[in-house]
């Protein structure tokens, strides 16, 4: 089962990262707000999750647990999403990489105080070869092309870093309570708690988005479906496989996947070369995830998170 997890996390990290460029052209069109797109995600995520609990087993949902979920609803993609998706359009996209490297350091440590995962020396190694390589990957890639980056304001700054800290705290608190259930269960009350209290908040701007669809041209539409489909439905569908088979830590190491994606992606239409330094510090990225999953009582702590 860990390979599924192993496989699952590095999917949805996959899709995270060609969501960024998605999210970041959408952003730059001023065409459809944070707070409209925050909400289609959450609108189509929660019809396809609750059509799919149609043709699997009902779970009862003890009210202990519901409180969690509601909770996790807020932390893991009421907050994550929102922030991301206003803090992008006031950020550059090499900014938001940089940042997204903090997520594996915050999970360690929330992990360790939630679900007593051990921080050992392997794993603060780890951690530590994928940070630097993953940085090393951002920077070579300034480097070697004028980016033309918009300026990145404090706020957007602020916002990234709420991003990643919430959702670190998602992966490394929520871990027992997404085991105890089916991942579509679990995701279809994640998205409809998520939706009802972005409602009051988005339905505005989702209002006044329709009202404009006829002026929009198709590639701002399949831009959308990505979104909705791929970088939510799937990425969220993907996640808890992760996160019930592999540690907190290891899942959120993926995120590092994000610009080995987006450098390949540039690579591939042109935008970028391959060269030693890049590739040097992609094997240090997946020599980082190595480490830590051999680390010391990986074992034991999946046994006992799910017990």
């Amino acid at each position: 089962m860990k390979v599924i997890g192993h496989i699952a996390s590095f999917l949805s990290y996959a899709i995270f990262g060609l969501n960024i460029v998605m999210c970041k052209d959408i952003a730059n069109s001023d065409i459809l707000t944070p707070y409209a797109l925050f909400f289609l995600r959450a609108l189509g995520a929660t019809m396809l999750f609750w059509l799919c609990s149609l043709f699997v087993k009902n779970e009862h949902i003890n009210r202990h647990d519901m409180v969690q979920i509601v909770v996790a609803s807020f932390i893991g993609l009421l907050m994550p999403q929102m922030t991301f998706l206003v803090g992008i359009k006031q950020s550059s996209s090499i900014d938001t990489s940089l940042i997204s490297t903090l997520s594996p350091i915050f999970t360690m440590f929330f992990a360790a105080y939630f679900i007593k995962e051990p921080i050992t020396w392997k794993k603060v190694q780890g951690v530590i070869i994928s940070f630097v390589g993953v940085t090393f990957l951002i920077l070579s890639s300034i480097y070697h092309k004028n980016t033309g980056q918009s300026q990145t304001t404090i706020t957007g700054l602020v916002l990234l870093f709420l991003n990643c800290f919430t959702f670190a705290l998602y992966l490394g608190a929520f871990r027992p309570v997404i085991a105890k259930y089916s991942v579509i269960n679990f995701m279809r009350w994640m998205f409809l708690y998520t939706l009802i209290m972005s409602t009051p908040f988005c339905i505005g701007d989702t209002i006044t988005f329709i009202s404009h669809l006829s002026t929009f041209n198709s590639q701002l539409y399949w831009e959308i479906a990505y979104v909705i489909f791929f970088a939510t439905f799937v990425a969220y569908f993907l996640i808890p496989i992760g996160q019930k088979n592999i540690r907190p830590t290891l899942v959120s190491m993926y995120s590092y996947v994000q610009p080995v994606i987006a450098v390949i992606i540039s690579v591939c239409i042109g935008m970028d070369t391959l060269t030693w330094p890049k590739c040097v510090a992609i094997l240090m990225i997946f020599v980082g995830v190595a480490i830590v999953n051999h680390s010391r009582s990986n074992a034991n702590i999946l046994k006992d998170t799910n017990t």
